[in-house]
């Protein structure tokens, strides 16, 4: 675990919930819903460091786009590092996923990938996110959370009607994953 992460998990005040970055077993779990072959804009909230960012990026097609909304400056940053044109780092409030898509001519993200820590962020905020993600998301698409606990599931039964959740072990902490669609 790098000192920068842990710096900014302490600068974060609430910000970041994770202790630790992601582990590689938790991005794969993460990204088997998502067929690669048939998505043209995906979305990433809250990628840190970017270890979910550079394995969707392995697999995303060459003509497709990755908006990632990262309100941390620093990672922010780091992730502009990635010399990739399909990426675009966006250092804004993924509430505000319309007005990126937007710009970026996407009416909808076929996929919605959330590291968010949804259990510390204000409701008010989790409820315009969600809202948003649902409203933004393609009819086929789905919204992929993870969290360390059972805790979102109601809040995101009521913005998306069909909720499965999968677990690893293999993640410090453990996580539960929730793919969410319509």
């Amino acid at each position: 675990m790098s000192k920068k992460f842990i710096s900014e998990v302490i600068k974060s005040r609430g910000t970041i919930g994770a202790l630790s970055p992601s582990s590689s077993f938790l991005a794969n779990k993460m990204l088997q819903p998502i067929d690669f072959s048939q998505s043209r804009c995906i979305v990433e909230y809250g990628p840190g460091t970017g270890v979910f960012t550079e394995k969707i990026l392995q697999k995303l097609n060459s003509d497709s786009l990755l908006l990632a909304f990262e309100i941390n400056n620093e990672f922010a940053d780091d992730l502009k590092k990635i010399n990739d044109k399909r990426l675009i780092i966006i250092n804004d409030s993924a509430e505000k996923i319309q007005q990126h898509l937007d710009l970026h001519n996407q009416k909808t993200a076929d996929y919605i990938i959330s590291s968010l820590p949804l259990a510390v962020l204000e409701n008010d905020v989790v409820s315009t996110i969600l809202y948003n993600s649902s409203k933004l998301l393609s009819e086929k698409g789905k919204f992929i959370q993870f969290q360390y606990s059972l805790s979102a599931k109601e809040q995101l039964e009521t913005f998306f009607p069909n909720v499965e959740i999968g677990f690893t072990l293999l993640n410090f902490p453990p996580a539960f994953i929730y793919v969410c669609s319509k």
